[in-house]
């Protein structure tokens, strides 16, 4: 919220130590041209992400939460403001291969079956071929996709490709994991995805329409408003780090869940 009583430069938050901080974003917005007026999809955002955390976005759709993980992975420009990946600039990080990335949609390649596109980024790295295939075997394994290999993306379904997607992003390691809603309709991905988390420490910013997938996935839920987009609240998560399915009917995390709903409420009231 503005306050014409905060001084015109305020301040920015203390900085973390760098070994703690994976993502620092300061006053960064986004304006895109319009034809009748310019669209301010981002403004003045101020967020900070320790390594090993796991930050879900929760907003309405057009709120920017998208706009902001593709600005931390140098997939579109700021406007105004600073960003740093893992201590670097998002294109430095981005050029590093710092990250990976999860789309709405798949984005694979139909000439290249479920093993090859797996192996693109390994192959990418410079690993060698034998790595590049135990890698991608062990990846799809994870996803539920052991068995698949030799198949082309359009001989499985939606949900399936998605599953590939992901197992693509997991197979470099990379220390940063960025997803924007990959789940849709792979909740049985929820229970998997958590459990990689806790086991292998990664730093996820994860963009999700649903209260409860942010409830159960996350260290931290980021809530934001409607454009132009501004973060409402951040909100630390009391839940245990080890989750089950069960705990969705837990006291604590219903508790939480009304809390995400009422600062959404807020957001579409401020």
């Amino acid at each position: 919220m503005n306050d014409l009583s905060l001084p015109a430069q305020p301040v920015p938050p203390a900085p973390l130590a760098p070994s703690q901080e994976a993502i620092r974003v300061h006053r960064a917005s986004v304006v895109y041209p319009g034809a009748d007026a310019p669209v301010h999809a981002l403004q003045t955002v101020d967020l900070s992400i320790r390594q090993g955390e796991f930050v879900s976005l929760i907003g309405p759709s057009g709120c920017g939460k998208t706009t902001l993980l593709r600005v931390i992975a140098d997939l579109e420009p700021l406007t105004s403001g600073e960003l740093r990946v893992n201590g670097m600039s998002a294109h430095e990080a981005r050029l590093a291969r710092a990250y990976g990335y999860v789309f709405q949609a798949p984005a694979l390649f139909p000439w290249r079956t479920v093993l090859a596109n797996v192996m693109l980024p390994l192959q990418i790295q410079g690993r060698l071929p034998g790595q590049c295939e135990a890698i991608a075997r062990e990846q799809l394994a994870r996803v539920g996709l052991a068995g698949f290999e030799k198949k082309y993306p359009w001989q499985l379904s939606g949900g399936m490709q998605q599953r590939v997607s992901i197992a693509r992003a997991l197979g470099f390691e990379p220390r940063l994991l960025m997803m924007d809603e990959p789940f849709g309709a792979l909740d049985d991905l929820n229970q998997q995805l958590q459990d990689l988390w806790r086991r292998e420490g990664r730093t996820v910013v994860f963009v999700t329409h649903s209260i409860a997938e942010a409830v159960y996935l996350s260290t931290r839920i980021v809530v934001m408003s409607p454009r132009p987009g501004r973060i409402v609240k951040v909100i630390d998560s009391p839940l245990p780090a080890e989750r089950t399915l069960a705990m969705r009917d837990t006291p604590a995390f219903m508790a939480l869940a009304h809390e995400v709903r009422e600062a959404l409420a807020e957001g579409h009231h401020g």
